[in-house]
This record gives structure tokens, sequence and C-alpha cells, in this order.
């Protein structure tokens, strides 16, 4: 008669109460993963079996519940994706996506391991890299492309170029102005003025102006008997020097859906690519895992992009503690991607990924361990009589 039988029990059912405690203990924590002891059982060619032993303790990667935080640097994961971070030299995977920016500009996590992805200007599919914020303001940039649609009356009186020359300071010698803002290279606004003077039963000559100064070139714009614009010219090379330490500007004036109709002269809609220098004033992260930085002068630009990493076996991965796993022969080497890449799956922000742990389950999963523990005990207890027993024979 031996003990190892129960003995062997009691051990697998106190890992197993083991297993079933740890996540309690953390199923409130952001993006972990449950885990549950598999068991086999031990024969070694004996007539009965030798007991039970635990296997193996896997995880389980299936998807917590997201939970919003309105919070733009808590980012979930919709997919099978794991953050990659770096952290003193080794690489780290996790599905914990409370992030923030150190004061150095790294966007990291609770405990300090640095995200990775592909900063702007580098291409995505290569090796990632650490992010980082550039902490710079936004360079202005001049205006070269003004956007303008425009209706030109249609009854206007024509000016015939052979007898009205024109002047920007005498409203007589054109038909229409309009003023637009434009910035040089420096940032600063100038001032333009679009002329419009019809010379023609559906054409009109076209000047761009600023303080007083009119570019040399004058471009053209027809119009067919219905209004539509058929051909435009010269509108594409006006140039300027605005001074000031500013370089000279070239501008192009895009007049797409402008029109000759019966009606007075209006302006729909006008845009140009011009913009000052501005200061970075918050950073975003959209659904394909862009970092986002948004300036104090309205532009928005790319600044990085967060890598994806998946695995062929996720239950292979070794976890190192704070919601972190390692790659292993086991796991094999990751896969990496961007999100919105099959089913890497996409980011979204100011949301979490909730524990997996379902209470409810841990709690009956621990009636039954501990039932199943007090049982391999009075197994061990009735052996123990029968062997008394035995020792009382005399």
């Amino acid at each position: 008669m031996g003990f190892s039988q129960a003995l062997s029990g009691l051990r697998a059912a106190a890992v197993n109460l083991d297993v079933i405690s740890n996540n309690i203990a953390n199923s409130q924590i952001v993006g972990f993963k449950s885990s549950r002891a598999q068991f086999s059982d031990i024969f070694a060619n004996a007539q009965v079996g030798l007991g039970t032993r635990i296997a193996a303790v896997l995880q389980d990667f299936s998807d917590g519940n997201l939970e919003t935080t309105n919070r733009s640097m808590d980012l979930a994961i919709t997919g099978k994706g794991m953050f990659r971070f770096e952290q003193a030299g080794q690489v780290q995977y996790s599905r914990n996506g409370q992030l923030s920016m150190d004061k150095n500009g790294y966007v990291v996590n609770v405990q300090g391991a640095r995200l990775t992805g592909y900063p702007a200007g580098v291409d995505v599919g290569g090796q990632p890299e650490v992010l980082r914020v550039p902490a710079q303001g936004l360079a202005a940039s001049a205006t070269t492309q003004i956007r303008s649609t425009f209706n030109l009356d249609a009854s206007t009186p024509i000016l015939d170029p052979a007898t009205v020359t024109f002047d920007p300071t005498d409203a007589s010698t054109y038909s229409y102005t309009n003023s637009i803002t434009l910035y040089d290279s420096l940032g600063n606004p100038q001032q333009a003025q679009v002329y419009f003077s019809k010379v023609g039963t559906n054409e009109w000559q076209v000047r761009l102006g600023r303080n007083g100064e009119v570019a040399p070139e004058v471009g053209t714009a027809e119009f067919n008997g219905n209004g539509v614009m058929i051909n435009t010219t010269s509108l594409d090379a006006f140039t300027f020097s605005p001074g000031e330490g500013a370089d000279d500007m070239s501008l192009a004036l895009d007049l797409n859906n402008t029109t000759q109709f019966s009606n007075a002269f209006e302006l729909t809609n006008v845009s140009q690519n011009g913009f000052p220098s501005g200061t970075l004033m918050q950073i975003q992260v959209n659904d394909a895992g862009e970092i986002v930085g948004t300036y104090s002068n309205e532009q928005q630009r790319v600044l990085g992009t967060i890598a994806l990493a998946n695995f062929q076996s996720l239950e292979g991965l070794q976890p190192v503690g704070d919601n972190a796993f390692i790659e292993t022969t086991k796991s094999g080497e990751p896969i990496i991607s961007v999100p919105g890449i099959g089913q890497f799956g996409s980011i979204m922000s100011g949301a979490v990924e909730a524990s997996n742990v379902d209470l409810t389950q841990e709690l009956v999963a621990m009636i039954i361990a501990q039932r199943n523990y007090q049982a391999n005990a009075q197994s061990i207890k009735s052996q123990d009589e029968a062997l008394q027993t035995t020792m009382n024979l005399r």
C-alpha cells in the first residue's frame, strides 16, 4: 500500500488552486490573460496508476472585453495582435495598452518599456524601431497652390484689352476682385488679390497680386454656352517676391468648378496649402495605429505607426510579469505587421482591454479544486487507517 497517488493528487490540486487564485488576483488587470492547469496521469507500466501530475499551465489568449476610458493614450487591440516593447535590451509583447509619453518623447507603458513601430519617414514592414514623438514644432510652409471656386456673372460688360489697360488701383479696369490669405516661407501672412477681367463673350483674364504688386503672368479662363469652364491657361506660375527675408513665391491657381452664370459674382470655396509654424499641442492614435500630432497652426502630421506582433503559437510565449511575454522556441518567431492587416486587428483609442478572467467560472473551479484536494487528503487518511489496522494485527 502506497501514498504516492494521493500525494500526487494533493500536489496537483494545490498547483491548480494556485493557478485559480492567480487568475482571481489579476481579474482587474488590463490585458491580463488567464491560465489553466492541465493534468496528466502517471502510469509507468504499473498495474495501478501512480497518480497525476501537472502537465502544463497554459494561458488563454482569448480577447477580453473592451472598456472605454476617454484617455487618448489608452489603446486596445480589436484583433490578435500584440504591442511590441523594448526594455533594457529585451523585446517584450503585451496586450496592455495603457501608454503615456515620457519627458524624452518616448511612448512608454507603466513599467517604462518603450513602444516600437515605424517613425515618420521609415518604410512600414522593416524592423520596428522605438517610437519617439519629436519635440520640435512644425516649420512654416509657403503657399504654392490656391484652390478657389467662383461664379463669374455672365452679364458683366466686356472690357476690351485694346482700349482698357489693367490697373489694380482703378476698379474700372477689371471686373471683379477677391482677397485670399497666403503664407510665405517664414510663415508670414500675405494678403493676395485675384482679379477677373471679362475680355470676351465667354473669356476672362485672371491676375494675381499682393500689396499693389501684380504678378507679370496673365491667365485666362474660357466657358462654353452652358456656363461651364472648358479651358484655363497660364494659371500655374504666378510669382512674387515677398521680401523681409522670405523666399520668392511661385503660385498655381486652380479654378476648378468655377462657373459663368447670370448670377452675382460669388466665391463659393477657397483654400490654400501654406501655413505658419506651429507647436505640438496633442497626439492621438487612429484605427490604423498612426500616431497623429496636432499643432497650434491647426495642422496634423503622422509622427509614426505602431507595430503589432503575432505568433504561430501564442501559448508558447513565456510570461515575464507586468503583463508582458517574450518569445521562445515554442512560440516561434514573431510575425510583425501594422494595425488593420489581417488578423492583427485595428487600434481603438480611448479604450483598454479588460482581463479575460471570468470570475464566476474561477469561483466554480476553485470549489472543484478544493473538493479534489479534500478527496485526496481523505484518501491519505483512509490508507493511513488501513495501514494502522494492519499494524495492530497480532
